[in-house]
């Protein structure tokens, strides 16, 4: 088996695994089941951390699964397929224009039956990322401006799609919206954002050694 081979096989694993965890937690926060049920519980998950903590990444340690010749952020916690906390949203470029798709189930829940404002801010600065990184340079974000025009709901397929606006050198100015797949004319979120590429002197302090070893 190839280098590239045993990377796919292991993305997958972690695919599996980011997959079976939300099925947990979203069985978690909907479940009603008896205290007694849900002590037993608790005590068989804890019982699975062991063996996953047993070779564990630290601050600052790039993810393994991340690196090789197609890289990847597979435990992004708005698009990796990895990280139990990513709905996860998909993303592809069309146009130039980044297009995200994503279900919300009751894990986001803030007011009853629609997503938490937090999670919508997750979302479009994902997006607005993606929208910057079409000039094919990564950035990070400046600011970010949000209008919340109606509550996003859960469970429904969601549209986010992000452009850019304005390019000035390193920095570049975009704008992204939240709909429903169904209706994507009616905006529920709509938002503003500024990113930048670092500087090389700004990307060795803030990512010196972790920028050498995700090569």
């Amino acid at each position: 088996m190839t280098a590239e081979d045993d990377q796919a096989q292991r993305r997958r694993a972690v695919r599996e695994l980011g997959a079976a965890l939300r099925e947990l937690t979203d069985a978690a926060v909907s479940t009603e089941v008896d205290t007694e049920t849900l002590t037993e519980l608790a005590e068989q998950v804890r019982a699975l951390v062991p063996p996953l903590a047993a070779a564990r990444r630290e601050r600052g340690e790039p993810a393994t699964v991340d690196g090789g010749q197609r890289a990847r952020r597979m435990y992004n916690p708005a698009s990796g397929p990895g990280n139990p906390i990513a709905p996860p949203m998909r993303v592809e470029i069309v146009d130039g224009a980044a297009i995200g798709r994503c279900t919300l189930g009751l894990t986001y829940e803030g007011p009853p039956s629609y997503g938490h404002g937090g999670i919508s801010a997750l979302l479009v600065d994902q997006i607005l990322g993606h929208a910057h990184s079409t000039r094919g340079k990564h950035g990070m974000t400046v600011k970010l401006e949000l209008r919340y025009r109606r509550p996003v709901p859960l469970q429904t397929p969601l549209r986010i799609v992000g452009r850019l606006e304005n390019v000035d050198g390193r920095w570049t100015e975009s704008i992204a919206t939240i709909s429903t797949e169904d209706d994507p004319d009616t905006v529920l979120v709509e938002a503003k954002g500024v990113f930048v590429v670092p500087s090389a002197e700004q990307s060795k302090r803030l990512f010196g050694e972790l920028e050498r070893l995700s090569r």
